[in-house]
């Protein structure tokens, strides 16, 4: 499968990552952002957690910062709108994501995805596209038993030991969340082997996502 570069190394690229609850962001593409920084790419991250409060906060705060070690610069923001009730704060939540767009202008975005069964999750989906209308928006999964699992078009390939990093971090940080029966190594990895498999993956892995707009540019001899 032909692989487009997202960036290379020395490359300097500016990510905004967006979720809903603390866990997201490193469950949806936390692989794509350890194989950033582990690849050399100058990232410059902010990171933003719209319902983090108590023990969940300080689990995101330390779960961040462990997936950006290394990074060039980040930025970890975390709000406290009500978990479960994201639609009925849609006005709130459009106040601070609009205050967000006016102080970043990120090279990519990582949200949730459209179709997600959460309600939190479409919510910060549909005030992403809305506010953000001229970036690349990469919509990110989450597995759940609600199996809303979709087809995606757009895939990060993931080294083995960048896998098994990503799995070790989530089970670390979240302590709050191993009581849930698909909060596992095997759920993480059996999904990433699955993505692994759809765009041919060499060390088998990969995390999947969804691009809804995609502009391409001709480049010239001289700008190569």
């Amino acid at each position: 499968m032909k692989q487009l570069p997202l960036a290379k190394r020395g490359d300097r690229l500016s990510v905004l990552c967006l979720g809903a609850h603390s866990d997201d962001i490193e469950i949806g593409a936390g692989g794509t952002i350890l194989s950033l920084i582990s690849e050399g790419v100058l990232l410059d991250v902010h990171w933003c957690v719209l319902s983090a409060t108590g023990i969940r906060a300080r689990e995101a705060k330390d779960s961040a910062l462990a997936f950006l070690d290394g990074a060039a610069s980040h930025n970890i923001e975390l709000a406290e709108f009500e978990d479960s009730y994201f639609p009925s704060q849609t006005r709130d939540i459009k106040k601070r994501l609009t205050a967000l767009r006016d102080r970043v202008a990120p090279d990519v975005i990582f949200t949730h995805a459209r179709d997600d069964a959460h309600q939190d999750h479409r919510e910060v989906n549909r005030l992403t596209t809305n506010i953000f209308r001229n970036h690349l928006v990469l919509e990110y999964e989450i597995p759940k038993w609600d199996g809303d699992l979709s087809q995606h078009n757009t895939y990060v390939p993931l080294t083995e030991a960048i896998m098994d990093r990503k799995v070790e971090l989530l089970l670390k940080y979240f302590g709050t969340q191993r009581s849930k029966d698909w909060f596992d190594d095997l759920t993480f990895k059996g999904l990433a082997r699955l993505r692994g498999i759809e765009c041919r993956a060499e060390e088998r892995f990969a995390e999947a996502f969804t691009s809804r707009k995609l502009s391409l540019a001709v480049v010239s001899r001289q700008e190569v």
